[in-house]
């Protein structure tokens, strides 16, 4: 090959890899500002200050048909700075149909929220489906220990389902929850839907979803007694 070539060839390579050089570093640099800006963005979105409750479940938390304003989150916060926690800050973390294996398998990402109590109502689309109960329990429980291990309290909601399932099925899920709550020493509320369920005024027409009125029941009467408990028992002042 003759030496012009040659030493064009080189140069050639030199510049090839200067390149690339440049590509990684400009690369490395793009995700280091991204890692850094989403850094920055938590830090800005985080207020140390806040006691933070985690409202944790499905459509019910979610508050599948009713205003955003509306669901039980939204009127919890509302109710709690009525009473002058002004510094606390209900997160609405409901998904509808959401599982017991759907949300164990969201949680990690639900914990960089870092609540320090979390209120979880889960379990009933597991009815619906007829699922397993020793899948669902052991889904529940495993929900309940990781919260804890990432120091947030829990506060668990029972749930009860219709007879069309067989008696058997039916009371083995009700007893579930009452046993979660023992064995775990948490907080727990009997009944959710306590006052509401089988209540039309309470219900969208799919005599399932609580209406505006029904989650003002449910917090008013379940929820918020539960959570006031709770704030006492740990000393939380307003």
């Amino acid at each position: 090959m003759k030496p012009e070539i040659v030493a064009t060839l080189n140069a050639m390579n030199k510049n090839i890899f200067g390149l690339w050089i440049v590509i990684v570093l400009l690369l490395a640099a793009c995700q280091e500002s991204t890692v850094t800006d989403a850094s920055q963005n938590t830090e800005s979105n985080q207020q140390p200050s806040d006691f933070v409750i985690l409202a944790l479940g499905d459509s019910l938390t979610e508050g599948l048909g009713v205003p955003e304003d509306h669901n039980y989150p939204a009127i919890l916060q509302q109710q709690l700075q009525q009473q002058g926690h002004s510094d606390i800050r209900v997160v609405n973390a409901g998904l509808s149909g959401e599982t017991s294996t759907g949300l164990l398998n969201r949680l990690d990402w639900v914990m960089q929220l870092q609540p320090d109590l979390t209120l979880l109502t889960i379990g009933a689309n597991d009815a619906m489906r007829g699922l397993d109960l020793s899948l669902t329990e052991n889904n529940i429980r495993n929900i309940i220990k990781t919260l804890q291990k990432n120091n947030s309290a829990v506060i668990l909601s029972g749930m009860e389902i219709y007879d069309n399932l067989g008696r058997e099925y039916v009371s083995g899920f009700k007893a579930m929850y009452p046993r979660i709550a023992k064995d775990l020493k948490i907080g727990f509320i009997p009944f959710f839907l306590q006052g509401v369920a089988g209540q039309p005024q309470y219900n969208q027409a799919d005599g399932i979803h609580p209406n505006q009125l029904g989650y003002q029941v449910i917090v008013e009467n379940n929820i918020l007694p539960a959570v006031i408990n709770h704030l006492t028992i740990i000393n939380h002042d307003k």
